[in-house]
């Protein structure tokens, strides 16, 4: 099935709901949506503009495509990952290298490197939720890490949600709220527009609301002294 036509109907429903928990790790320890959530259906999907040049060098538009590469959590319903572009090393920009979303994804950028992605955090949980049928957090770091390589090896075992990636990563709530918490256990509420830099720091994400939470992230990759 070709991309674009994932976001028609029902299925854009379910793109539009996503990640928290997989990546706060609760989905998977005690957590389906709320009866109230909102729905997400009526909003477009994420439209990714890219931009090169042709043989002349003049600058051009290349792409005006939905998301090239989607990525959703079987193991917690909702969580999804939108891929958008990364870059390794020190780009050339000459605007006619191929689109590298086009071979795949990554958890992370290595040194020097970039990862612009988007996630769809799913709704606070209420209680009582179960994951799905013979989903474990071990089964559930397993499918991050087929799906996006790597991914569920920095999220800790015995502290469900806590990981750690050697970047800076830039974030952005676009829309809803979230809760940041670090090491020490401080948490700060980010509400839409707000913003944070973690630098390379031991944390995890949780949804407070019962609505989903779109967050935009772009992680430069470094190297931990």
């Amino acid at each position: 099935m070709h991309r674009s036509e994932r976001f028609e109907g029902g299925d854009r429903r379910q793109l539009l709901q996503a990640l928290s928990v997989l990546a706060t790790g609760s989905a998977l320890v005690g957590a389906s949506h709320p009866a109230n959530a909102k729905d997400s259906s009526d909003l477009p999907p994420p439209k990714r503009v890219l931009t090169g040049r042709d043989e002349t060098g003049k600058s051009v538009f290349k792409s005006f495509d939905v998301t090239p590469e989607v990525v959703e959590i079987d193991a917690n319903p909702g969580l999804t990952f939108y891929e958008l572009y990364m870059t390794e090393g020190v780009p050339a920009l000459t605007g006619l290298e191929p689109d590298p979303m086009a071979s795949g994804t990554r958890a992370f950028p290595g040194p020097g490197g970039t990862m612009f992605r988007l996630i769809s955090y799913p709704p606070k949980r209420p209680e009582g939720w179960k994951p799905p049928p013979g989903v474990t957090f071990e089964s559930g770091l397993r499918e991050m890490s087929e799906k996006i390589p790597g991914m569920g090896d920095h999220f800790e075992r015995g502290t469900p949600g806590m990981h750690t990636s050697d970047t800076i990563d830039y974030g952005v709530v676009v829309r809803g709220e979230m809760t940041l918490e670090l090491d020490d256990g401080q948490k700060v509420h980010l509400r839409q527009g707000d913003c944070v830099v973690q630098n390379g720091t031991r944390h995890r994400w949780r949804n407070p609301l019962p609505e989903p939470c779109l967050m935009a992230f772009i992680s430069v990759g470094g190297k931990r002294a």
